[in-house]
């Protein structure tokens, strides 16, 4: 199973429009797909179909990520009636906006990837859609994920939303989880030939060169019709439509193929570190990952201290991600504020 965010710093961007149109791709394409719905607004819900009341949401899961919990609170998409597959979705809530607070503990930062591992063998992708801001619900996504999927628009306060995201994912895979890795930067309601937005897009490629994917998408009505109306946008009709649809099967394709990269040099003796026990990893706990970090040299080879380890319990220590904001002007340089 792997694990992708779609995350943007700044709302109004489009970012639940992307993490649906990834979704409709992987599950036209056969992919048993869960999207789970981390923003209080809950809109990749109501696109997925499953409209309203829930005992069980991701609120609740975060709050007790127990195995009856986790899959309680998840339900079938509406879009499994129109075409074979499996498209799931842990469905969102305002609720979760209480969990949402500006320093988490590490406990509560692991708590999703402790009930991802409860349906690890269901899916081959999960979607997570994030809330646009760097508080305790995306850093929980970040801290549960393989990789996560930046999207921007090209407009000034929008690049340095994303140069922010891109900072901050580099800061989670050295402080939480070195699994985590950015698939790239994909951008959204890009009108062609519109002079702010061919320029700000040279911004873009300037600031992440090859990770900044194409094809570009533009705003149009169809997408959003497809979404009100909760059906895939692969099941629409319409050329224009069906055009869009390509456009996600190849961010789909571009995503998939980061899975298989290997993690950066300087992250390699860590993530070898926490390769070797991939059950501490996900589903036995943070303050199980903590503990066994500082004293791993202490314990090496000892199986009957590592099984010790993972039963321990109790940190509320909290992590803080730190991410200087940048302006960006032409040339390439960058003015810290």
């Amino acid at each position: 199973m792997h694990v992708l965010s779609v995350s943007s710093l700044k709302g109004g961007v489009g970012k639940t429009t992307v993490s649906l149109g990834l979704a409709s791709a992987a599950f036209t394409r056969g992919l048993k797909t869960l999207v789970v719905d981390l923003d209080p607004q809950h809109d990749a819900s109501s696109g997925l179909g499953a409209i309203g009341v829930y005992r069980e949401t991701c609120a609740e899961v975060l709050e007790n990520p127990k195995h009856n919990v986790v899959h309680r609170a998840i339900v079938a998409s509406s879009w499994s009636l129109l075409h074979p597959g499996v498209m799931d979705v842990m469905v969102g809530s305002e609720k979760i906006r209480a969990l949402d607070t500006p320093n988490p503990s590490i406990r509560d930062l692991w708590k999703l990837e402790e009930a991802l591992y409860r349906v690890e063998e269901d899916y081959d992708l999960v979607i997570i859609d994030t809330p646009p801001s760097l508080n305790a619900l995306t850093r929980t996504a970040w801290a549960a994920s393989d990789r996560v999927l930046v999207v921007s628009e090209p407009a000034m306060f929008s690049v340095v939303a994303s140069y922010r995201a891109v900072s901050a994912i580099k800061e989670m895979q050295a402080k939480l989880n070195p699994r985590v890795a950015t698939a790239g930067v994909v951008v959204n309601r890009y009108l062609e030939g519109n002079q702010e937005h061919e320029f700000r897009l040279g911004e873009l490629k300037e600031v992440f060169g090859s990770g900044l994917l194409e094809p570009y998408f533009e705003d149009i009505p169809q997408v959003q019709q497809a979404q009100g109306a909760g059906r895939p946008i692969h099941l629409w009709p319409g050329e224009v439509t069906q055009r869009i649809a390509s456009n996600f099967d190849h961010i789909l394709n571009q995503v998939i193929a980061s899975f298989n990269l290997h993690q950066p040099a300087e992250t390699a003796q860590t993530t070898s570190r926490f390769a070797r026990f991939k059950k501490v990893m996900r589903g036995s706990g943070l303050e199980s990952v903590i503990k066994f970090d500082s004293a791993e040299e202490k314990i090496a080879g000892n199986q009957d201290a590592i099984d010790r380890i993972i039963q321990m319990q109790g940190t509320e220590e909290a992590i803080t991600i730190e991410t200087p904001t940048y302006v960006y002007v032409p040339g390439g340089k960058k003015a810290k504020y």
